[in-house]
């Protein structure tokens, strides 16, 4: 018998993902699973399911999750790890939900050092709701309201969530990854992995933001949001490390 070289993670349930072709949701949600289990921690992780695109993560994810009302994941994960503190806890949120609607919660867990890990997906739009400008949303980029392309003037530039998280003391680990080919899917894994074991060793606030695709709501093919993302959301959100726990100490 073969042995195997790829499998499943038993991260992830059986459920066949709802999102749209080309969206990077699904590799995201492998990796936060892959890292679950590699860290032996799946059966003693409880996430926090935001409104979004990635509202259904409750059916993928192969532990406890709770859902949040719209913007409201790190509150409820503050609640969640105050009661259970010896869980793992996790938010996963997507830049409508965590840097609109939720921007005071995602700036007082962090501030309040909170023990708990945010998986945040950036995609510079709103996608479940039909393509709206979120506060991610490039200059000139066009949206259902910027169909003429996103202002400065109007609307100020888009907000980079790392870099004012990184202001906090109490965000012990802040980094900016990407998943547009496999190297940067390696590498955010690594990142990903690093904001669960600072929860673990009970260090603080830990995010990790995750530039990703919408080909759907952006007009374009799977292949090319690829190109897209690296073309215009690189040179915006820099990728790297922004607060490490030492410096963070």
């Amino acid at each position: 018998m073969a042995t195997p070289v790829f499998e499943k993670t038993k991260g992830l349930t059986d459920k066949q993902f709802h999102y749209c072709p080309g969206c990077t949701h699904g590799i995201i949600h492998r990796l936060v699973a892959e890292v679950l289990e590699e860290l032996g921690v799946t059966g003693e992780t409880i996430g926090v399911a935001p409104v979004g695109c990635s509202v259904l993560a409750y059916d993928y994810f192969n532990c406890d999750m709770h859902e949040a009302a719209h913007g409201r994941a790190p509150a409820v994960a503050t609640g969640i790890k105050r009661v259970r503190p010896d869980n793992t806890v996790f938010t996963y949120q997507g830049d409508g939900d965590l840097a609109a609607i939720g921007t005071a919660e995602i700036v007082h867990v962090a501030l309040r050092a909170e023990k708990i890990t945010t998986i945040f997906v950036n995609n510079a739009i709103y996608g479940m709701t039909g393509g709206q400008m979120a506060p991610t949303t490039l200059i000139g980029q066009k949206a259902t309201t910027s169909p003429y392309g996103r202002s400065e003037a109007d609307t100020g530039k888009p907000l980079r969530v790392c870099e004012m998280l990184a202001t906090i003391d109490g965000a012990v680990f802040v980094e900016r990854v990407s998943v547009h080919d496999v190297p940067h899917i390696r590498k955010a894994k690594k990142a990903i992995k690093k904001a669960f074991e600072v929860q673990l060793r009970g260090e603080g606030f830990a995010l990790v933001e995750v530039l990703s695709t919408c080909p759907t709501n952006w007009g374009i093919t799977p292949v090319d949001s690829l190109g897209w993302l690296k073309d215009n959301m690189l040179p915006y959100f820099p990728l790297g490390n922004f607060r490490t726990p030492e410096e963070g100490k």
